[in-house]
């Protein structure tokens, strides 16, 4: 039997495939990494992504804003995939996970 898609069990998907796309400059994913600021589902499954980069001048953004795009894409549910830039507020290293910190050596 098909479990019934809700908009927490697909923003969870969202996360996973998150997880697994990789900064690659910085051995962490976008999400540990702190870069991901906003998921988004409206009720008709559209997802919207708010994140940034580490530093505005990242010669990775195009590359990292597509690979985000074509990868949530691809989770069950998602209609389409929005994903918006922002440098507001600036990313700095209390982004990161505990995880990340701790993959980093901060911890």
């Amino acid at each position: 039997m098909e479990q019934e898609l809700n908009k927490e069990t697909v923003r969870e998907s969202v996360i996973n495939c998150l997880k697994n796309i990789y900064d690659p400059e910085i051995p962490v994913n976008v999400y540990d990494l702190g870069l991901i600021y906003g998921i988004d589902l409206d009720d008709d499954f559209n997802l919207k992504i708010t994140m940034t980069m580490t530093a505005p001048n990242c010669p990775e953004t195009e590359n990292m804003l597509a690979e985000v795009k074509q990868m949530t894409a691809y989770v069950t549910g998602v209609k389409s995939v929005e994903v918006e830039l922002t440098f507001t507020p600036e990313w700095s290293y209390a982004n990161l996970s505990e995880e990340a910190k701790l993959e980093l050596g901060f911890l």
